[in-house]
């Protein structure tokens, strides 16, 4: 890796690209990500964020919370600006255009679940099978937080939003979670990852993996929300901690097409642990919906079966 990437002790001590005077809520796990994605490296950074949280909260004009070249994008299209801006990059550097800052510039498009799986899915489809240079980071908190609380197709089978609420004749949201690392590994994306904001090590890696390797990177970012998930704000990496240890959210990369685990829990805990402490859930726990835990339970173990045997079988 380039001597760009930051280690442990110069990532501590960085200047702040991400500004602590931002409107998201307490709590929200958005701005730890964000923050040790921008702080990981000391590549120029050129940011297209697509309509959400994250762009609503840090950029209230005429105050930004970015000290990055940064751009608002629609809801739908942070990744063709990406793809643009790389592009863009690339005519500039053969015409021999580009200044000395500009040469380690590195092109981002940060979105959320709602912009990312589905608003601005057939865009992210297209920019990364047309091979574009840029890594897009999906902050993704399984609901439209920004719009109302609607499900998105990132939401879990379950979970009551503001267009699935649960009730005596609904259980919540009926499908299951789209697999968008399977989704972008099949694109001949060169690297995917999966990553949650507790386990930051392990984040701030993978980010700088996806910054450095050419061509179209994506990174899913579990972001708990304490809003729509409805957990108390200083609960946040406690429910990203269960999230992790009862692989409802599985931490793993593919680079090539190898699988790799980055996290096996030493304790796997009970999905139903990870399911009570989140209000949007409650539900499930009343007499006649036990079913709903059970089949959580039993596709997260055939997950975390498949995803063993799909390492065991590329790194062969």
């Amino acid at each position: 890796m380039s001597k760009i990437i930051k280690n442990l002790k110069q990532f501590s001590t960085a200047n702040e690209r991400l500004e602590g005077a931002h409107l998201l809520c307490p709590g929200c796990a958005h701005s730890i990500i964000v923050r040790e994605l921008v702080n990981c490296t000391d590549h120029n950074l050129v940011i297209a964020n697509a309509t959400g949280c994250m762009e609503v909260c840090t950029a209230v004009y005429p105050y930004t919370a970015w000290d990055t070249s940064w751009i608002h994008i629609g809801f739908e299209n942070a990744a063709t600006s990406a793809g643009a801006i790389a592009e863009t990059y690339k005519v500039l550097e053969r015409k021999g255009r580009l200044n000395k800052n500009a040469e380690n510039t590195k092109v981002l498009a940060i979105g959320g679940d709602g912009a990312t799986y589905d608003i601005g899915f057939q865009f992210l489809s297209g920019a990364v099978e047309r091979g574009h240079d840029f890594t897009y980071v999906c902050l993704d908190n399984e609901v439209y937080a920004n719009t109302g609380g609607q499900r998105s197709s990132s939401t879990p089978v379950g979970a009551s939003t503001t267009t699935t609420p649960a009730g005596s004749q609904s259980i919540g949201n009926k499908t299951t979670k789209k697999d968008m690392i399977g989704i972008m590994a099949a694109h001949g994306a060169p690297y995917v990852a999966q990553v949650a904001p507790n386990k930051w090590k392990d984040m701030i890696m993978k980010f700088q993996k996806a910054l450095e390797i050419n061509g179209p990177t994506f990174v899913n970012a579990m972001s708990a929300c304490t809003t729509e998930w409805r957990f108390p704000s200083h609960q946040t990496i406690t429910v990203s901690d269960l999230a992790t240890d009862s692989l409802a959210f599985p931490l793993y990369e593919i680079e090539n097409g190898v699988y790799t685990i980055n996290y096996r829990p030493k304790n796997i805990v009970p999905i139903k642990d990870y399911l009570a402490i989140q209000g949007r859930f409650k539900h499930l726990f009343k007499p006649g919906n036990e079913h709903i835990i059970e089949e959580w339970q039993k596709r997260v173990d055939k997950k975390w079966v498949q995803l063993q045997k799909m390492e065991e079988m590329t790194n062969s």
